[in-house]
């Protein structure tokens, strides 16, 4: 399965470490939650994505997509100065933009 827009802009923006691009694939009040801690909206996100991603120059790679309960199940490769290996991120979309991800 090919992965869908706004999840394909999500993995670009963070390897080119496009913070701006990288938020806007999120809607304006997004949920993002890693591990049981929850970011709201875009500000948020942002303090999620410093400490996290783009801020710990964070590389992913899709292993696998596929659609699950109105959303998507993706096991993704992360590679970085922060965390390194497999993990699961489940989407929610809302139109071309991300409405919550859940990692786990």
């Amino acid at each position: 399965m090919t992965a869908p827009d706004p999840i394909r802009r999500f993995v670009e923006a963070t390897n080119a470490g496009d913070t701006e691009a990288f938020l806007e694939t999120f809607t304006a009040d997004a949920l993002l939650t890693d591990w049981g801690r929850s970011f709201r909206g875009r500000d948020g996100i942002a303090r999620w994505n410093q400490s996290d991603n783009i801020g710990v120059r964070s590389h992913l790679d899709i292993v696998r997509i596929a659609q699950s309960d109105g959303g998507y199940h993706v096991r993704i490769n992360v590679a970085g100065d922060g965390f390194n290996g497999e993990g699961d991120m489940t989407f929610t979309l809302d139109g071309d933009r991300i409405a919550s991800l859940i990692i786990a």
